[in-house]
């Protein structure tokens, strides 16, 4: 009977603790945001994407696989956010040995020296031996070390993700890197072939003018004119220097050579369907980063609601104590002890106070951050489809003007060949036209490939 009497109020107190302890850690929910609608873009949107695309499918280019497959295997970014993930491993593990008891072995020997009761300054040597082991457990009550399990969770789970959202950014920046080169050769050499021109040209005007055909002007304007092209070789070279180093650092190599095709030869595989701005919420890998440092911050806060509540601790003890070695494995020296509390810092409160208040805010900064990085994620969509609808409207374009003002070089050069009151101006205006038009029409090409790549590193692709 006295047996039932205790069970009574300690069924109680157990229900009690649980109820309390669901109401002081609160279940997660998804911070809320709507992508909705179609992308803002000049082309229509459908319902598929080319998200779906292992990188190795969209680049048929097999050098800048090889360097994508370089960047991979060496990028110093990609192998800090390995590390991380190696970091957030380990912290979820500490956070599961939470769970099981702390247990200490303790092995002493000690030695005093005692008087006897009497005095007469008489004094004994002893000395004890312990052997022993003692144990701490903390229950859950309050539901604070599975709050901190799901941090660790989310933790690990954001730093994968954000693994992820390196690769797809690093393999967009080498394509990128390597297009930028492509296009810089390609202009380097139509500024090479536009400097042969020009010298023959000046060659040809300094004969006409031999020949009384030209005047003086025409023959500096003409040497003016060849000396422009030949000084703008040496920028372009540089700035391919400069993007060779940049993309050698994105290899993690000492800056030198790359090695590459040519821009008329790349061909890229795309299915334009950029799908729609709620697909980005499961195939970006930094929207799904975010989305987990706010779960990760949520259960933070959970913990810092739960320090306000005593801790359950068990502990126990047991082991061998004797003054004598004979003596240690012997019931005589055997002992042993259990038990159990709640322990609460009694002037810390406006401490804790703090700590939830602060946690508090860095819950709701993960809740921005999310929110800012979706609607950045909406417009690079959007931009990379306004670009390739741009560049590729160009592109039409772009060859007809090729067209005509080759036709009108060539006729002002027979003009100036043929008829004495033809102006060398006239030609050279006509010479700068086609340059122009034809540095546009590489960027034009440039722009296309960018448009792609970026569209699809925009909408999380790139790390299956």
């Amino acid at each position: 009977m006295k047996l039932y009497i205790i069970k009574i109020p300690l069924l109680f107190l157990c229900s009690s603790i649980l109820w309390s302890s669901c109401k002081i850690t609160k279940p997660y929910k998804k911070p809320d945001l709507v992508l909705t609608g179609q992308y803002h873009s000049p082309g229509g949107n459908d319902t598929l994407n080319m998200v779906q695309l292992n990188w190795s499918e969209v680049f048929a280019d097999t050098l800048l696989k090889d360097l994508i497959h370089a960047g991979l295997n060496a990028n110093l970014n990609l192998k800090i956010a390995l590390e991380r993930i190696e970091e957030s491993r380990a912290g979820l593990k500490m956070s599961k040995a939470a769970f099981l008891p702390e247990i200490t072995g303790n092995l002493s020997v000690r030695q005093s020296r005692l008087s006897f009761p009497q005095g007469f300054g008489l004094f004994r040597n002893s000395t004890q031996y312990d052997l022993g082991i003692s144990s701490i457990w903390e229950m859950d009550i309050w539901g604070k070390l599975s709050s901190a399990k799901r941090s660790a969770v989310a933790g690990l789970l954001a730093s994968e993700a954000g693994k992820r959202a390196v690769q797809t950014q690093l393999i967009a920046d080498i394509a990128n890197h390597y297009f930028d080169l492509l296009a810089l050769d390609e202009q380097l050499t139509v500024t090479r072939k536009t400097a042969v021109n020009r010298a023959a040209d000046a060659e040809a005007i300094r004969v006409l003018f031999e020949n009384s055909i030209q005047n003086g002007v025409a023959v500096v304007q003409s040497e003016a004119n060849y000396y422009e092209a030949e000084l703008a070789i040496p920028d372009i070279e540089q700035k391919i220097r400069v993007t060779e180093h940049a993309l050698s650092i994105l290899l993690a190599r000492m800056p030198g050579k790359i090695k590459r095709s040519a821009l008329a030869d790349q061909r890229l595989n795309y299915d334009l369907n950029p799908g729609v701005p709620a697909q980005l919420l499961a195939n970006r890998p930094d929207v799904l980063q975010a989305e987990y440092q706010f779960r990760e911050a949520f259960e933070n806060t959970n913990i810092s609601r739960a320090n306000f509540y005593p801790a359950l601790r068990i502990t126990a003890g047991g082991g061998f104590s004797s003054f004598g070695l004979s003596n240690w494995f012997t019931n005589a020296g055997l002992f042993g002890n259990i038990a159990g509390g709640l322990a609460q810092p009694i002037l810390n409160r406006g401490i804790n106070k703090a700590e939830l208040t602060k946690a508090q805010s860095r819950q709701q900064q993960t809740v921005y951050n999310f929110q800012l990085i979706c609607l950045r994620a909406s417009q690079e969509v959007s931009d990379a489809l306004g670009a390739y609808h741009a560049a590729s409207q160009k592109e039409i374009g772009r060859t007809k003007q090729l067209k005509a003002l080759e036709t009108a070089v060539e006729f002002n050069k027979e003009l100036l060949n043929n008829s004495p009151q033809t102006n060398y101006t006239d030609v050279l205006a006509a010479e700068q036209n086609l340059l122009s038009a034809e540095m546009k029409s590489i960027d034009d090409k440039s722009q296309k490939l960018h448009a792609v790549v970026n569209l699809y590193r925009a909408l999380g692709g790139g790390w299956r």
